[in-house]
């Protein structure tokens, strides 16, 4: 089954927008908790107290993900990629949306923080299963031999999504104090649900994976994809859960729990770190296309290798220059750290999915990036909060963390491209016996 020429462009526009819509609802959660949502529903005498039980809120939703990974994975390869991303669509708008209608702990007592990590889950499956589903429905359908580009567009909606989340966190910021957490703080969250529509709409425009339809009618599915694929492909589940640490973390650690170490402990203001951010998040939105086409041109995996090297080493330089407090240093030294991990963020997705066949796609990478996710990506702001409060004064050890999560996806990158060498090697051994 084939599609038209225009069916690619459209998957991708989708993919973009979608994933656009769910990072927005996401990240607008993680700047909520590194600026109000410790105060509002976590409060305490000690600050870092109340952020870190912020930021394991946050981690919540990153628990969620890997168990929404099989289910969303298993329904995914079973029944379609489209369908189950309206579902995940629809599962976010309303869960974000619910946040901004939430009494605080002040309002309604230890019921406040109880819903709102029960709303966090809910988020933390919607892009569980929704991550997946969207690196497919644009690599699936894209032209042959440009499956990595096509897959990045679903990539690209997170810095777009980011860009929203600051836009909409600067304006509140400008409010004054006690407006801004007695309601000022919920209009994000209330946005979402404009946005949901938006975001449905679009979707339902799409038609289902070329691939996907393929394998149904062809009668080969899986009857259990899971089992199936973590029988048969472990090993690539191990390495591109642990490829993806630094495309995954690096972010949260640069914007997130960046957030907190510059206002907490460099006496800066929240406006000029958010600006500071927004700068840096345009120079990612502008360069992550560019790095997918890099990657074309070089081979994924050794662009991958060469980026992953590079992250180890980044970290210095950008605490180095965001010591100095100047707006001007901060923004080169956190723009430094972020295009790297947006050139490893933009060619992954592509690479990981081809490292798992179509029948089980699905389910191998959604577990995959999820696991990895929930590891490494929803612990990074609490950890960096830890370190930077028992070595105050000291930005060498957060650096060390941030080296040490690079290291990780290095390891991985490196073993998922000896297992995809090592399986086309053995497909080409096995055409060449069969047509001797």
């Amino acid at each position: 089954m084939t599609s038209n020429t225009s069916t690619p462009r459209r998957a991708a526009a989708a993919a973009f927008i979608g994933t656009t819509i769910e990072f927005y609802d996401f990240y607008i959660y993680a700047f909520a908790a590194a600026l109000v949502l410790g105060q509002l529903f976590f409060p305490s005498d000690n600050p870092t107290l109340s952020t870190m039980a912020a930021f394991g809120s946050f981690a919540v939703g990153f628990i969620a993900r890997p168990f929404a990974g099989m289910v969303f994975g298993h329904l995914g390869d079973r029944l379609g990629r489209k369908k189950m991303l309206l579902v995940t669509m629809a599962l976010m708008g309303i869960a974000t949306s619910c946040i901004g209608l939430l009494p605080t702990y002040a309002q309604a007592g230890i019921w406040g923080p109880a819903g709102l990590i029960f709303l966090r889950l809910l988020q933390g499956i919607s892009v569980g299963g929704e991550w997946g589903g969207a690196v497919l429905m644009a690599s699936e359908h894209a032209p042959k031999g440009r499956k990595v580009f096509f897959a990045s567009f679903a990539q690209w909606g997170s810095p777009a999504g980011l860009l929203l989340a600051l836009i909409a966190f600067r304006c509140i910021s400008e409010m004054e104090h006690d407006v801004l957490m007695s309601w000022g703080w919920r209009i994000p969250f209330l946005m979402s649900g404009v946005l949901m529509i938006v975001g449905l709409a679009i979707r339902f425009g799409v038609p289902e994976s070329p691939e996907f339809a393929e394998v149904k009618e062809s009668d080969q599915t899986s009857k259990r994809p899971v089992s199936e694929v973590i029988r048969n492909s472990w090993r690539n589940i191990l390495f591109a859960a642990l490829a993806v640490t630094i495309g995954s973390a690096g972010f949260f650690f640069t914007n997130t729990f960046m957030i907190t170490y510059v206002t907490q402990y460099l006496s800066i203001s929240k406006t000029t770190i958010l600006d500071c951010l927004f700068v840096v998040t345009v120079l990612q939105f502008l360069s992550q296309p560019c790095s997918a086409l890099l990657a074309e041109r070089v081979g994924e995996g050794r662009f991958l290798k060469w980026v992953a090297s590079l992250c180890i080493l980044v970290p210095y330089p950008m605490f180095m220059l965001v010591q100095t407090g100047n707006l001007f240093y901060m923004t080169a030294g956190i723009a430094l750290a972020v295009v790297l991990l947006a050139a490893l963020y933009a060619v992954i997705a592509g690479y990981m999915a081809e490292a798992f066949p179509a029948r089980v796609r699905y389910s191998g990478i959604s577990i995959s990036y999820q696991l990895g996710s929930a590891v490494t990506g929803g612990t990074t702001p609490m950890l960096g909060t830890f370190l930077a409060g028992h070595f105050a004064g000291q930005w060498w050890p957060l650096a060390m963390f941030f080296s040490f999560l690079a290291l990780m996806s290095l390891i991985g990158v490196t073993g998922l491209a000896h297992l995809r060498e090592t399986a086309s090697k053995t497909v080409a051994l096995s055409s060449s016996d069969g047509v001797a």
